[in-house]
C-alpha cells in the first residue's frame, strides 16, 4: 500500500475490504510522505520493519529486487489525486499490478491508459459502489430488457460534511480535496460526482454524449466547487440529471439512482443498499432484497450473508478486491484471465476523467452544452 497511514480515512477502509475474504495479505507499504509517520503506521499494522518504506520510490526499487513469492503481487494506492499517476506509473513500469483511483487530470489518464494496455498488467479502479449486490441486480434487469428502452437517468449524491469551512480549519480530508494543486480542477464532481456518472454507466450501459454543468462554491474562500448540477444527453437519446453536493445540511451519504424505462423503472439507495425498488406503470411496485433466491447469479456471487444479515460499504468494497484477487492470481500464474471478471478498469477511469474534464469546461463557460471527447 502507498498512502493510508495514521490519521488517513480511506486507507483503513481499503485494508478492511482487502482482507475480508482471506485472499489478500498486506505485507509492505510506504504509508506516508512523513518517514516517521510511515514507520509508526507500519508498526500499527504489525508489518516487518524492513518492508515499511520511507517513500514509494524506495519501495518499488526494493520490492522489484525480491524473488517472486516474496515480493508484493500488487500495490494499492490510496494517496491524494496528484500522486496517483506518478506512483502507478512507477509500479507498472517495474512490473507490478495496481489497484488505484484515477488521475489528477485527463492528460495523465490518457497516459495511464496507454501504459496499462502496453504493460499487460492488471489495473483495478476503485469505484466501489459497483460492488453492491443490488447494483449488480439492477444492471442485470437493464441488460435483460426488464425496463424496456431507457428514457431517463437521475443520479444524486448528497453530502453535508463540507457545509462549514473545515478545510480552512485544517481538517485533513477536506484540505486536500478542496486544493486544486492536490485534487485537480474539480472538488465535488471529481470526489463524488464521478461515482454517480460511473454507477449510471455501469447499470445502464449508456455513455454521455454531451452535458451542461453548473458549479457553485457556497463556502466563502473555498477554491473549488462544493455543489454541482448537470444535465446529460446520452448516446441513443436518453436524458439524465446528475446532482452532487457536499454542503447539504443533515445529509450523510445517500447516494441514489433512478433509472426510468418504457416498461418499468428502478431505484436504489446506498444508505439502504440491500433493497432494490422496481416500479411499474400498471402493477404494484416490488422491493427486491439482497440474498433472496430470486436474484440473479451476479447478485448472488456478490453476497456473503443470508437475507436479513445486512451487508454494506465494506462488503461492496471487498467485492472489488475479491475480483481483483481473481484477476491478479491468474496473471501471476500465467493463466487465462477469467471471462466473468467484474470490476472497474482503466477504461472506466478514462471515461470518468473525460466526464470531469467536460463538466469543468462547461461550468467555466457559464453552463454551455459541451461534448464528451471521443
Amino acid at each position: 500500500m502507498v498512502g493510508g497511514g495514521r490519521d488517513a480515512f480511506i486507507g483503513g477502509v481499503h485494508r478492511m475490504a482487502a482482507r475480508l475474504d482471506g485472499e489478500i495479505e498486506l505485507v509492505a507499504g510506504a504509508f506516508s510522505s512523513d518517514p516517521e509517520k510511515a514507520k509508526r503506521s507500519g508498526e500499527d499494522l504489525s508489518l516487518e520493519s524492513e518492508r515499511v518504506y520511507r517513500d514509494y520510490q524506495t519501495m518499488v526499487e526494493t520490492e522489484a529486487r525480491l524473488p517472486v513469492g516474496k515480493r508484493i503481487d500488487f500495490v494499492s494506492i490510496v494517496t491524494p489525486n496528484h500522486l496517483h499517476f506518478p506512483v502507478a506509473k512507477l509500479f507498472l513500469d517495474a512490473g507490478f499490478n495496481v489497484v488505484c483511483p484515477m488521475t489528477f487530470d485527463l492528460g495523465e489518464a490518457l497516459a495511464l491508459h496507454d501504459l496499462v494496455k502496453k504493460s499487460g498488467k492488471i489495473f483495478v479502479l476503485t469505484h466501489n459502489y459497483t460492488g453492491y449486490p443490488m447494483v449488480k441486480e439492477a444492471r442485470e434487469l437493464v441488460q435483460r430488457g426488464a425496463l424496456g428502452t431507457i428514457l431517463k437517468v437521475v443520479a444524486q449524491y448528497p453530502q453535508g460534511w463540507l457545509l462549514r469551512p473545515i478545510d480552512a480549519e485544517g481538517q485533513k480530508q477536506a484540505v486536500w480535496r478542496t486544493n486544486p494543486e492536490q485534487a485537480g480542477a474539480s472538488a465535488c464532481v471529481a470526489d463524488i460526482g464521478t461515482h454517480a456518472e460511473n454507477l449510471a454507466r455501469y447499470i445502464t450501459f449508456l455513455r454521455i454524449e454531451e452535458l451542461c454543468a453548473d458549479f457553485t462554491t457556497f463556502v466563502e474562500g473555498r477554491r473549488l466547487e462544493d455543489d454541482a448540477s448537470l444535465l446529460l444527453r446520452y448516446k441513443g437519446g436518453a436524458r439524465g440529471v446528475l446532482c452532487a453536493s457536499q454542503i447539504l445540511a443533515g445529509e450523510e451519504n445517500d447516494f441514489n439512482i433512478g433509472v426510468y424505462g418504457t416498461k418499468a423503472s428502478l431505484e436504489w439507495h446506498q444508505e439502504s443498499p440491500d433493497h432494490l425498488i422496481v416500479k411499474y406503470p400498471d402493477a404494484p411496485r416490488q422491493v427486491l432484497r439482497r440474498g433472496s433466491p430470486y436474484v440473479s447469479d451476479a447478485a448472488r456471487r456478490a453476497t456473503r450473508l443470508p437475507p436479513g444479515g445486512p451487508e454494506a460499504f465494506i462488503e461492496a468494497f471487498a467485492n472489488i478486491y475479491r475480483e481483483a484477487a481473481r484477476a491478479i492470481r491468474a496473471e501471476i500464474n500465467g493463466d487465462l484471465t477469467p471471462e466473468d471478471l467484474d470490476f472497474p478498469t482503466v477504461d472506466d477511469g478514462l471515461e470518468g476523467m473525460a466526464f470531469i474534464t467536460t463538466a469543468v469546461q462547461s461550468a467555466k463557460a457559464g453552463g454551455v452544452w459541451a461534448k464528451m471527447p471521443t
